[in-house]
Parts: C-alpha cells; structure tokens; sequence
C-alpha cells in the first residue's frame, strides 16, 4: 500500500468513526463497506462494520462477523467486548457471559464490559455476581481513589468503612449519582430500612435516566416489601430500555416474590418467545410453571432449557427435584459422561451430581447414587465454606441469654396479634406438609418461607462490618415494651402483602428456631409448631438435596448433623423457658395418624377442626419449596424409610445424632 494509498484509507476510516459518533450509521456502514472491498481482510474494518450493524439492529449478521473476526485475529478485548454486546443483544446469554468474561481476561479494565456482564448476569439470577460486576465497573470508572477503596471494602463485606468514605466523600460531591447508588447498595445490605429508598430518590432526581440507579431502587422497593411501586419502576425501564431484558425478568421475579404466578408466567412465555435461545429464561418459566401445580408444562419448559444449554446443570436439578418425575436413559448417560469431563462450571457439575443422584436413587442404584450425592457435597461445601463451629457458638450464646428470667421478669410486650403460624425445624423434615394442611383450613392463609423475622433479627445484630460482633441475642435483653410493640407491627405490616383474606396466616421459614424468643417478645399470642422428623432421615434428605439459596449447612455429612443436634438442643431450651410455646409434630406420627395429629394442631391453633384439613392435597395453592409435588399427593410412606437404602454410607451421620436418635419415637 502507497503512502497516498494509506493516508485515503485512514482519512475514510476516521470518517466511518465520527459518522458512528454522530449515529449516521447506514452512511457509516456504506463509507466501511467501500473500505472493505479495497481492503477485503481489514480488521480493524470488519470490527467497525459489526459495531454499525449492532447499532443498525442487524445483531446476527453482527455475532457472525465478529465470530469470523475473533477466529482470525489474536485474542484482542475490544473484539470480544464487541462480540459479548451482540451475542447478548441475540439472547445468547451464556455466550455473552464467555466472550465478556475473555475480553475483561484481557483488559480487565474495559468499564463497559463489566456493565454488560452484570447486566447479562442478573438476567441468569446471578444477582451476587452482577453486583460484583457493576461494582467493578464503577471501581474502573471512576476518577476518585477513594472510592476505588470504597468498592474493594464493598467486595470484603467491610460495608461500615466503605459507608463512612461514601458519605464523607459526597459531602464534598453531593450530585456524584454514581456514589449515591453504591451508597444506597450498601445500605441494602446492611437491611437499613429507608434510607436506600431515599438516597435512590435523590439519585433519580438529580439524573432520571441513570437506568442502572433505577434498577437498583426497584430492587430496594421489592426487598421492603413495596411491590406494586417496584413494577411502575420496572415498566419505566422496559419503556426506557425496550432491548435490556432483564427489566423484564426482575418484574417477574418480582410476580413470584408477591405470589402473582400467574402474571410472571405469563411474562417468562413472551420473553421466551422473544429469546428462545436464553436458557435460563425457560429454567425460570418452568419453575414458575411447577410453582402452581402445572407439571408437564413445567418439563416442557425445562426440556426446552437443556435442547439450548444441554450442560444446564440447574435444569437437571429442578427435573429431578420434582421428586416425581423420573429420567429417561438418554438423560442419565448425557449426565454421567458431563460430570466425567468435568469441564462444566462448578454451579453446573455440583447441580449435575445431585441431578444424577436421584435419577440414580429413584432407579435402586443406590450405591453409585451416594457417590455423585458425596461429589455434589464436596464441592458445594467447597463454594460455600460453611463453618458448623459458628453455629454451634450461636446457639450456645441463645441459651445462655435467653434464659427464663428474660420472660418472667419482662411486663407483656410486643404486638398482640395472633395472625402468624410459624412452622419451624430444619428443611425436608415435613414442614411444607404442615403448611399445606393448616393453608387448606379456611381461615388460614399459606404464604412461603418469609425472611422478615430474619431481617428484624439481622438488624438488631448492628454488624457493619463481616468481622464485627453481633449484638445479638444479648440485645433482646435491652428491648423496652415500646420497642417491641414497634417490631411486632413491623413483622405483622412487612408481611401483609404476602397474606390472604384470612386472618391467620402461615411464616414456614425453618431456620426462625433461632428466633423463638424474639418471636415470643414480640409477638406473643403467636404460635410456633416445630416440625420434627426422624433425625437420620431428616439429615439425609438435607444431605441429597440442592438447595436455591441458604441452608449452608446441608452440604456433608458432618455439617448437617452437627447442625441438627444444634437445632435439637436449643428447641429443647426453648421448652424448658418457655414451657408450652412451642408444639412439637412429629413426621412420622402424621404418616401414621393425620387426623390425630391435624386435631393436635388445629387445637394448639384454636381453629375449629375442617375436614378440607385431611383431603389436603386438593388444595390448589402456589409451592415454592422442593416438597411442592410431594404434598399435592395423599399421604404416602414411601419417604419414611428411604435413608436406610443409604444406611452403609451414613456413620458420620449416625455417630454425630446417636443422642437424638435414641430420644426420637421412632427408636431405631
């Protein structure tokens, strides 16, 4: 090429340039396509022709050029930044991910791919990783140290420092929207209630198009319960934003979060319809499918999934966790050989050995089934990092504080409703079998495993900081009457919008044991009925299941037992202070006797006894838990004696509960 040669095609390249700059792009895209019939193998050509066409709409000619482009050229990041943009304006999500994972491999630098990848990811449900990234690409962007910092203490959970350099940082630069949001997330995870929600509203204020600050207050909205206003937030984005479809998969999730099923099953099919090659868009439409009893358009949706993904691991797991649906042959060897490669994600090869477990259970191979339940637990434990010491300690220090004489020396506290249930326990020991036979009474309603006792409890611990002390439970002490009036109305507004007409209603979050004695304060005419299973079945059936979220402790052996003798020693406190609070129902004795036993809780209740109380799996209600299937059948004993099939492989198990064991009606 001539230096005259040269100097016309850099003089018609930087033309292309400011005509993209200036949004001309179909005259853009003529100047570059003149370009390239002279200089048919320029990159830096084709790598500008794609980005016109992503501008132009024309996504998949785009992803098929910069495929071509990444192929011939050395991994350069903008190019796969590039490629990342398209992959997801197509709705290959899974891909987009992968390409802008490579480009921020190569420059970990590029602002605009971290923002892209937390925004692709919130679209998986990878909410912990997308906050991540949008962090990242703030700490990339912004010109302050100081708030670089204040990322990297976000990052370390170390939110009190990062608080106080935010703040002491905006008082210099009250109108930096950026710093406000990441003000406002910090506050979110601290559980400060209200503060988020105005700091978003200044934010918003001060630039009503920063779509990221308004995504973050529709979170904030939804987390305080504030529902209906978190969807007017969402419909201005998807109006604002029509190609960001994670607008719309928030406002679903949000329908699922309120117990609108319907209406998020009905978003998911249009947003499946528009992205039929999102995988994890029909995971989530099949499990709001199998949420309202719609099982084989729940399969449909999920096998949907794996035709896209076929190494969706999470997919195999929400068919085995059905509990009734069985695996073909095809399924089963498609998932042995995954799981031998191991060349999937660790999130898809831990849901891939659970998946593999049951089908391998529900076939009577139950040897080989242990082995792939032991690999999923190894390296679920490994992702987790659960430390049974800090549970044991917890529950030392709830019955060292919470003695008798904080109920007898105490005036009559709290709120006097006596709207909540609370069913607690640990998971899969026939809680969810409970709730559906209290919701089938008329004047109860059945809501989920609601998290607002949780948070009162979280809030009164004041941690800023992950290694702070929590003042809990030695605060309870320190509650005056008035404070827990205030935190028993708090508990009964936050989770009104979860509730029916009727005028009791059903909180079936197991791990709220640990909050007897700020239930019994603050809401003192509750009642709490603890669902008690076999321990060896109960540890077992926590140890094959794959928890969505929480429950940590499930993951081996020696952690879940360990954490059921915790549990079993503080419900045993709990009835030495506080004698009759709490019903014990036991599994087992329902299986044998639920008519017996469904008088004993309706009793304990003081509800009339109702016979739609025995035909209970005719009652038509949304599930969330992994029991859904399960409880919507007439009683059966086939569950009972299930881990005795495993019995060999479960001595940890069995040293660590022998006590219990022994204690348990069911006297081995």
């Amino acid at each position: 090429m001539t230096e005259t040669e040269t100097g016309g095609y850099q003089a018609v390249f930087e033309h292309v340039q400011q005509l993209i700059k200036a949004r001309k792009f179909e005259l853009a895209l003529e100047q570059v396509e003149a370009i390239l019939e002279v200089h048919s193998r320029d990159a830096r050509s084709h790598y500008l022709k794609a980005v016109i066409l992503r501008h132009l709409g024309r996504h998949e000619e785009a992803v098929e050029l910069l495929l071509n482009l990444a192929k011939g050229t050395r991994d350069v990041a903008v190019i796969q930044q590039e490629l990342g943009q398209a992959l997801h304006a197509v709705g290959r999500i899974d891909d987009a991910i992968e390409a802008l994972r490579k480009a921020l491999h190569l420059n970990p630098a590029l602002a605009a791919s971290w923002r892209l990848l937390g925004q692709s990811l919130h679209s998986e449900g990878e909410a912990q990783e997308a906050d991540h990234a949008f962090r990242q690409a703030l700490a990339h962007s912004h010109p302050h140290p100081a708030i670089v910092k204040a990322v990297d203490l976000v990052q370390q959970e170390r939110y009190g420092m990062a608080e106080g350099i935010c703040r002491d940082y905006l008082i210099r630069n009250p109108e930096d929207v950026t710093v406000i949001r990441l003000l406002a997330e910090i506050g979110i995870k601290l559980g400060i209630k209200g503060d988020p929600e105005i700091l978003l509203e200044d934010c918003l204020r001060i630039a009503p198009d920063f779509h990221l600050a308004r995504n973050t207050y529709a979170n904030a909205l939804s987390e305080a319960q504030k529902y209906s206003q978190a969807l007017v937030e969402i419909d201005y984005l998807e109006k604002a934003e029509p190609q960001n479809f994670s607008h719309s998969i928030l406002a679903a999730s949000i329908e699922v979060m309120v117990g609108n099923y319907e209406a998020a099953v009905k978003r998911y099919e249009i947003l499946t319809q528009q992205f039929p090659r999102h995988a994890q868009l029909h995971n989530s439409h099949g499990h709001a499918l199998k949420t309202i009893g719609r099982q084989a358009d729940a399969i449909a949706a999920y096998r949907r999934a794996i035709s896209v993904k076929e190494t969706l691991g999470e997919t195999y797991w929400n068919l085995a966790n059905l509990k009734t649906f069985r695996f073909d042959p095809v399924d089963v060897d498609r998932m042995r050989a995954l799981i031998a490669k191991d060349e999937t994600t660790p999130k898809d090869y831990y849901h891939l050995c659970f998946a593999l477990g049951k089908a391998l259970e529900d076939r009577g191979e139950f040897d080989d089934s242990f082995g792939y339940y032991v690999l999923g637990n190894e390296r679920k434990q490994q992702q987790e990092g659960y430390q049974a010491d800090d549970t044991t300690n917890d529950i030392n220090a709830l019955i060292s504080h919470c003695t008798q004489s904080l109920f007898e020396t105490r005036p009559t506290t709290g709120n006097q409703a006596a709207d909540p249930i609370f069913i607690v326990g640990l998971p899969r020991s026939g809680s969810t079998l409970l709730e559906q036979i209290l919701a089938s009474h008329s004047m109860v309603d059945g809501t989920s495993e609601l998290r607002e006792m949780v948070a009162i409890a979280r809030r009164l611990g004041g941690k800023r900081n992950r290694d702070d002390k929590s003042l809990y439970p030695e605060i309870l002490s320190d509650l005056t009457p008035a404070q827990c009036l205030e935190l028993g109305q708090e508990y009964i507004e936050s989770t009104r919008i979860q509730r029916g007409s009727a005028p009791f209603f059903i909180d079936k979050m197991p791990n709220n044991f640990q909050h007897v004695a700020l239930i019994s304060l603050i809401l003192p005419n509750a009642k709490i009925i603890d669902a008690r299973r076999h321990p060896l079945a109960t540890c077992f059936s926590g140890f094959k299941q794959l928890f969505a979220a929480g429950q940590t402790f499930t993951y081996g052996q020696t952690n879940i037992s360990r954490y059921f003798s915790d549990y079993a020693r503080l419900m045993a406190h709990w009835d030495e202070v506080l004698p009759g609070k709490v019903l014990r129902i036991e599994y087992e004795q329902v299986i044998a006797d639920v008519e017996t036993q469904v008088r004993r809780m309706l009793d304990y209740c003081g509800l009339p006894f109702e016979e739609a109380c025995l035909s209970f799996h005719e009652t038509r209600r949304a599930i969330r838990t992994a029991s859904s299937e399960q409880v919507r059948q007439p009683i059966y004993t086939d569950a009972l004696e299930q881990w005795r099939h495993y019995s060999a492989h479960l001595e940890p198990m069995r040293a660590e509960l022998s006590h219990w064991i022994s204690e348990h009606h069911n006297v081995d």
